[in-house]
Formats: C-alpha cells, structure tokens, sequence
C-alpha cells in the first residue's frame, strides 16, 4: 500500500484494485491491455482488474463486445497488441461496459477520450471530453467514502485545462481536487502501428496538480513503460510539452517542406541535403532510406500533407490561452507553419504537372487513403485533401488504401466514399497516373504488382518517399517524387539550409519561452505548478520523434540563397525584432 499524504491534516492509504479506463482509441485500447497484462499488485495480492467504459454510440458501440470477447478494435499492424488483448480478456482481467457505474468503485481511472480544437479558432474543443467526464463525475459521487481516485488524463489538453477546466468541472459535481480526487495527466506519446512498443517503450510524462500525483502515477506506469523512463513533473508543464513536441514537429516539417519545394524547382536532390544538414546539427536517421521509418532528425521528409489528430491541432492549442489574451500572431513559427503544411497537397500536384502536364480529366488512382503507413487512421488525412483538390481539376479519382474501412468517418465527412475502394485493381486498372500519398508495406513491397494491374498507366507521382527513381522508370513509365531532384546540391545551399534551420530553431525557442512566461503570469500560484523554460526543454528531449529545444535568444540573420528565403526564418527575425524594440 502508498501512504499519500493530501495535507497535514489527511492522509490516505491507496490501493488499486480497480482500474478504468475511458475511451478504447488508439490510446486506450493499448493502456487498457497492457495494464491488465501487467498483473499489477498495489496493497493487494489479487491483480488489478481493467475496466474499459465505452459510450453506447452508433460507431463506436461495438467495440465493447469486441473487448469483452478478446479481440482488439484497432485496425492495421499492431504487432503484440491482438495477442495481449485476447490473453487479458480472457483471465478475466480485462472487459469493457456501457455503464460508469460500474467504475464508480475505481481506484485509478485513465481518461483516453479524443480531444480537438473548434473550426476556425484556437479554442480546444472538449465537447466530447466533457461528455464523457459529466457521466464519469455522476458515477463518482457514489464511490465509496474511504476511496480518493485518481483520474489521469492520457489526452492532449490545451496548456492550463487541468488548473481551469477540469478541476472546475468536478468541483461543480462536489468533488474537489486534493480532498475527493486527486487530477494527474500523462500525455501519451503512441504512434499507429507501433502502439505497444511506443507505451513500453517511450519515455512517458506523469504530472498532476497535487504534489503527490505524479508519484502515484507512476507506482502503476512503472509496470508497463519497462524500456522507458517516468518523468514526474506538473500539470501545466506536461501541457504544453506534450503540445509543443508535435507543435516543433509540425514547425520542423513546414521548415523541411520550404526547402524541398525550392529543390523540386530547381531538380535539386532533397535528400542529400537532408542527410549533410542533419550530419551537421548531429541529429541523423535512417528515414531517408526507408519509408517505414519514422524521421527524427531536424530536417524531417516533407510528404503529400500533415495529416493525425495531433499536429495540425496541437500547435494551435499551445497558443490558445494567448490568443484569447489579444496576442499578435503574424511572427509565430507555429501558426505560419500550419499555413505552409495545409498548401502540400496543392504543390504535389504542381510538381506532378511539371512532369506529366496538365492532368485535367484525367483517370487518377489515390494509393494511401490513411495519414500514416500500415494504419487505418484517417483523421486529417493529406490523401482525402489531395484527391478532392484533384477532383476540382475535373479529374477522375479513385482513393484505395489495404486498412481503412469503406463506411470510415472521415471519407463520410467530405463525401469521399463512393471514390473508395479497398480492391486494388480496382483502383489502378484504368489509371492514367497513381499518386502515392501513404507509405503502406504493401505498396513499398509491390510495386510489381500495382503497375501489372494497370493497364493505361502513364506516370506515377510518389508523394510519401516511397521508391527511388530508377524503380519506376525502368518499367518504362515517367516518375516525379517529393525531393527526388537528380543534381547534387551545392556547398553553399547545404550551408544556406543548416543556418536556416538555427535561426528557425531559436525562434521556436524564443516563441515558447513567452507562451511559458505568460502562462505563469495568468495561470499559476503555487511553487509546484510553475513552468519552467529548463524543465521544458529536459523534458521535450525525451520525446523519441525528436525535440530538442535550444536556449533562447538573438537571431543574428536570416540567410538567403539566389534570392530564396526561409518564411520561417523571417518570422524567427520579424519576432525577436518586435521582443527586443
């Protein structure tokens, strides 16, 4: 058992016997599994038993049954998770429900539920989250009278949600944070495809309001994060860490998407350029070489689009709070890199007219309906937006991909579904070109196979860094990729491209350590629950996609090359010129 003392006047003694968890998603279904796997005895000898709450909806409703008779609902490659899940439900250990109720007795409760931003505002948008949280705080109000749970929040929330809005959501239903439960949080860093392996692991934050949540926190996550470390820390910081490491990635992709539009111009090799800059800031991978490989370095691969849940949103929630205070915006690399990343697919078209012409009219096959390789995700996908903007072209488009279902919510959303299909000879056999937006081990391994299911195919627009070029030519067809220009770049571009990105890199630095500052001044009180600029960066670093922060301050130039430059760069100086004034 843990002592945890609240205050100097109570003290409780904790025990798990119970655990929730709230949202079977790709966050979830893989903390739900792998906790009731681990077996984990907290003053008790009988193992935790896991509860997933799944809310009875027409999409979604389904997945308890799939649970409560072993079988995982995340679709696509999940090497382990299928196993894991069948064991677990199976011992007894794992099942799911419609009903809080039944977790009205839980000892920890883990919030996995989706969260969003509103359409057209930087405002988070916590409908769904507060939905799910009302029948969670109703069914809380009847635990038992000894017990203090703790709720930990897996989602992303907007920095300052948890000391604002979550503690003041219980508070409404009499259950005051530090007395009747304890808040934490521990922003999940998984990734479609690797989920198991991203939560065992991935370094993992665990932060809460009260000082002794995050000890709490990882009493139970020491037993599933087994190749990670548990990083204790505040809410508010684990806030705006989580956000900012997608926020720096989606700055780091726009960055790397400015320059390869300017070597596709000029037939300049992409990755070559990649590689020698990313030897100089000693922050090298194996991504350019192989599509199933998830870029780490400074330069990332720019693709047809930025598609998941997490990046095209997360940067815009970081900044939430200040734009609600008056705050300009035109100087932030952030929000600029968000305008530079939505305009992709419209230059991969572009590129792949300045190879094949106009391809007004004609037969287009979409191959990769999913934001990422070997998953069925759709959500933000870059693909959906790609064929639709071919489709205003007068095209003819047809969206395959191996994984995603044909009823898929999002090719609802935009009215996609009738152009989709998971038969692949449907999808090529009358194709005049095929653009490849995902990455999957299908098409990495069957190129063969595609193009002998062709019958009219012309050219092939590889957008996902998918083959080399001499692959697709050799079988007599015209070939045009993101960055696959054939002249070697020159000492003065790699020079050009490494100081970009260090002037980009200090005014991401400069631009989060004012949001920091801001969110102190507004939004904290106490000692503990202060962001420090220090701990932000120790803990970005421990993101395993890359994150490395530097120390904030001057920007000395921005480079220019034959008259190009970085619009990032020029925002890093725009800003730090206004700061210094």
């Amino acid at each position: 058992m843990m002592e945890i003392q609240l205050n100097k006047d109570r003290r409780f003694t904790w025990k798990v016997d119970k655990i929730a968890v709230v949202g079977p998603g790709i966050v979830g279904m893989p903390m739900a599994a792998l906790l009731a796997h681990a077996r984990i005895r907290i003053g008790t000898n009988e193992p935790a038993r896991v509860v997933v709450v799944q809310r009875n909806s027409a999409n979604s409703g389904w997945k308890v049954g799939a649970i409560n008779t072993g079988r995982s609902v995340i679709g696509g490659i999940e090497p382990g998770l299928n196993a894991i899940v069948e064991a677990a439900a199976a011992e007894g250990l794992l099942s799911a429900t419609h009903d809080y109720m039944e977790i009205a007795d839980a000892d920890l409760i883990l919030v996995c539920i989706q969260t969003d931003k509103k359409p057209n505002s930087y405002e988070p948008d916590y409908g769904p989250m507060f939905g799910g949280l009302t029948a969670l705080a109703k069914a809380l109000q009847h635990k038992p009278a000894h017990k203090v749970p703790l709720v930990v929040f897996e989602s992303t929330l907007a920095p300052s949600s948890m000391a604002t809005l979550m503690r003041a959501h219980f508070e409404h239903y009499g259950l005051i944070e530090g007395e009747d439960i304890l808040l934490g949080n521990s922003p999940n860093r998984v990734m479609p495809g690797r989920l198991v392996e991203r939560v065992t692991q991935s370094d993992k934050l665990v932060a809460g309001l009260h000082p002794e949540t995050p000890r709490m926190i990882s009493e139970v996550y020491k037993h599933i994060v087994t190749d990670g470390n548990l990083h204790q820390t505040n809410s508010m910081t684990a806030e705006v860490v989580k956000t900012l490491e997608n926020a720096y990635r989606d700055v780091r992709i726009a960055y790397s998407s400015e320059i390869v539009r300017y070597c596709d111009e000029h037939d300049i090799d992409f990755y070559e350029v990649r590689d020698r800059v990313n030897e100089r800031l000693a922050q090298s991978d194996n991504a350019t070489g192989d599509p199933n490989a998830v870029p780490s370095g400074g330069i990332l691969i720019p693709m047809v689009g930025v598609g998941g849940h997490c990046l095209p949103k997360d940067g815009i929630l970081l900044w939430w709070r200040r734009v609600e205070s008056g705050a300009e915006t035109p100087n932030s690399l952030i929000l600029q890199s968000r305008l530079i990343n939505d305009e992709s697919p419209a230059e991969t078209i572009r590129l792949a007219e300045r190879r094949f012409g106009d391809i007004s009219g004609k037969k287009v096959a979409v191959l990769g309906t999913a934001y990422r390789f070997n998953s069925e995700d759709t959500r933000n996908s870059p693909s959906i937006v790609l064929a639709l903007q071919l489709m205003e072209k007068g095209c003819e488009v047809i969206l395959h991909d191996p994984y995603v279902k044909p009823d898929d919510q999002n090719l609802q959303k935009f009215k996609a579904e009738k152009h989709f299909t998971n038969d692949l000879e449907t999808a090529v056999a009358d194709a005049d070109y095929i653009f490849f937006g995902t990455a999957h081990k299908e098409y990495m391994e069957g190129l063969g196979d595609i193009t002998g299911l062709a019958k009219n195919l012309q050219g092939i627009a590889d957008a996902c860094n998918l083959y080399q070029r001499e692959e697709v030519e050799s079988r007599g067809l015209a070939y045009t990729g993101i960055g696959r220009g054939r002249i070697r770049p020159a000492a003065g571009f790699i020079e050009f491209v490494y100081r970009g990105f260090r002037a980009m890199e200090k005014g991401l630095a400069n631009e989060v350590l004012a949001i920091a500052e801001f969110l102190n001044e507004h939004y904290t009180t106490e000692a503990f629950n202060k962001v420090r600029f220090e701990e932000i960066q120790r803990l970005a670093a421990s993101c395993n996609t890359g994150c490395l922060i530097v120390d904030a301050g001057p920007i000395e130039d921005v480079p220019v090359y034959e008259g190009f430059s970085s619009r990032l760069a020029e925002c890093a100086r725009n800003q730090y010129a206004l700061v210094s004034d």
